[in-house]
């Protein structure tokens, strides 16, 4: 091999360990709040999970008497760490969409650090304008549902 196909595989490899090391990274960015999730007990009420996280109460609940648009998020996300995931669901169905999408994202990672693959396909997909506009449509039909069964 002459040394521009020896420059040339050799940049490629650094490619490949780039996009290993990204696919690595964003496994463990999504495996993180899963992580945190499984250790903290989801609070009863549906909501309120974050406090034992030293976080304050959602100042929307104490101001209004009506949950935020992501009250729950982190008891739903809790939960689905825990495996229930219908419970989850009917805490909060963004928080529980979330948990699937960061678990999806601990996996799609995993298999990129394995394999090397490109992570932009599925970024280019994420970030689509249709794709953008629907998660902001359930996450303001998960908030009305919250408030429709908040007690």
């Amino acid at each position: 091999m002459d040394r521009a196909g020896a420059v040339a595989a050799s940049s490629m490899s650094d490619a490949k360990w780039k996009r290993r090391l990204l696919g690595l990274a964003l496994a463990i960015i999504c495996a993180l709040p899963l992580a945190i999730g499984a250790r903290l007990t989801p609070a009863p009420a549906g909501h309120g999970t974050h406090e034992a996280l030293g976080l304050p109460p959602c100042g929307f609940l104490l101001a209004f008497g009506r949950p935020c648009m992501t009250c729950g998020m982190t008891t739903a996300v809790t939960q689905a760490a825990h495996g229930q995931l219908l419970g989850a669901f009917r805490t909060q169905p963004a928080g529980a969409l979330v948990a699937i999408v960061l678990a999806s994202g601990v996996w799609f990672g995993l298999h990129a650090a394995a394999t090397g693959m490109s992570l932009r396909p599925g970024l280019e997909v994420l970030t689509r304008p249709r794709l953008l506009w629907i998660a902001g449509a359930v996450l303001l039909a998960a908030w009305a549902y919250k408030i429709a069964v908040f007690q």
